[in-house]
């Protein structure tokens, strides 16, 4: 891989192929979804929270800035966070911008209803396209205000500066996105009634996001009563008015973004990689793929200080259900492009509306790339051919897991280079200093 400084990628790199097995240990940022989650939860409680080890990227970073904008002061240094919290009622009067932040857009919804001023929320051209209605219904039927700005449906939104939300009985069905649900259950303990959510479908949308949610409500101490059918699917829970207060704890590294390393080293025979601080049973769905790459050949063992993944010889299709951790599909996908025999993910429902629709781009860059690709809404099948090696200039579309999933199949497919690098910002800023490991460290 050429190199570069950190702080400025070129605008295309060339990926270099894996000439020899790897040994490297890599200690990925703190988690996407818990950093989120626990900066909200921080927001609504009352005292001084701190958050060791949180993520510091573009979606991170602007839910902070967005907080600070409604009157939410939070100090923010290399290894840490402390929040003041605004024990629920923030002063608002503020217009934010989350980019592409699809959670934290919709975490910011949800706090801003409670602000004693309006706050008007935005986001990118593409966050701009992505599904907020569902949401929106959701929170009207609390007692929030929320007004769309411009188009119904989208954003921009104006939220809050009326009376309080008093929570309440709603029914959720499957979404588009879980967010709003995550954002409801965890303002639901600043609501005069909490929050009773009932599932009139057979199960939510991205369950195991909503799993994460209740996980941190029970790290800060919250109640809740959580109801299931036989099968273990959410049917119920109930979220009671309840005083948030300052809690303090530690974000595990990004299971999302650690998927990538594990990835390439299912594909470079006998290369091995361990993550640092991941543990085995994390409850970050992601965390959840790990068997994919198994099945697909691969060895995995896990210890005290974390986890990891070792290369074979062989590499095999495998037909599964990545549903509880769609955004890891991505690079099972680009294993599979690699494997023997078809490889067929479904459960993909969510992905279509994320940064890019990313179901449609694997299909599209897989191709170039000489795969045999059919989808579905839900589902991506891919049969490897590879009848030309021709160099190929992969265009992420601004999103970067896009970006990471091609650089890992860069590492055993010669002549792939992606376009926009810088877009891994989002979520892993320091991802190509790291990937360059894979290449560049002995074993």
């Amino acid at each position: 891989m050429n190199a570069f400084s950190s702080s400025a990628p070129p605008e295309v790199i060339a990926i270099s192929q894996a000439s020899r097995p790897f040994n490297v240990t890599i200690e990925p940022p703190g988690s996407k979804s818990e950093t989120n989650r626990f900066l909200m939860l921080g927001a609504l409680s009352k005292g001084v929270s701190k958050l060791d080890s949180p993520l510091h990227a573009v979606d991170t970073d602007l839910f902070m800035q967005a907080l600070r904008a409604i009157g939410i002061p939070i100090e923010s240094g290399e290894l840490s966070a402390k929040i003041i919290g605004c024990e629920g009622r923030s002063s608002g009067g503020a217009t934010v911008h989350l980019g592409d932040g699809g959670t934290p857009t919709r975490f910011m919804m949800a706090i801003a209803a409670l602000a004693r001023k309006p706050v008007v929320i935005d986001g990118s051209a593409r966050m701009r396209e992505r599904p907020i209605a569902e949401g929106v219904d959701l929170l009207r039927a609390l007692g929030c205000k929320i007004e769309y700005a411009e188009e119904e449906g989208r954003l921009p939104v104006r939220v809050g500066g009326g009376r309080m939300p008093r929570g309440g009985k709603i029914e959720v069905g499957r979404t588009a996105s879980s967010q709003f649900i995550s954002a409801i259950l965890m303002l639901a303990p600043r609501l005069e009634r909490g929050v009773d959510l009932f599932v009139n479908a057979e199960s939510l949308t991205s369950p195991s996001y909503v799993e994460l949610t209740l996980h941190a409500l029970k790290k800060w101490g919250i109640p809740f009563d959580v109801f299931r059918s036989e099968s273990g699917q959410i049917t119920r829970v109930t979220v009671p008015h309840f005083e948030i207060t300052a809690s303090s704890v530690a974000i595990e590294p990004d299971a999302s973004s650690a998927v990538y390393f594990l990835g390439a080293a299912t594909i470079v025979r006998d290369a091995r990689v361990s993550i640092f601080g991941l543990p085995r049973l994390s409850r970050q769905p992601d965390a959840a793929c790990l068997p994919a790459f198994v099945s697909m050949g691969a060895n995995e063992w896990s210890g005290t200080s974390g986890m990891g993944i070792e290369g074979t010889a062989t590499l095999n299709g495998i037909d599964v259900d990545a549903s509880r951790w769609p955004d890891g599909a991505l690079c099972v996908a680009a294993v599979g492009a690699l494997a023997k025999g078809r490889t067929r993910i479904r459960g993909l429902e969510t992905l279509k509306v994320k940064e890019s629709n990313r179901v449609q781009v694997l299909a599209e860059e897989l191709t170039k790339m000489g795969c045999r690709v059919e989808t579905t809404p839900s589902s991506i099948t891919i049969d490897p051919d590879f009848t030309s090696a021709r160099p190929i200039l992969i265009d992420p579309r601004g999103d970067h897991r896009i970006a990471m999933t091609f650089a890992v199949l860069g590492l055993s497919r010669p002549g792939i280079s992606i376009g926009d690098p810088r877009c891994v910002s989002k979520s892993y800023p320091n991802f190509w200093r790291d990937f360059s490991l894979l290449t560049e460290s002995p074993r």
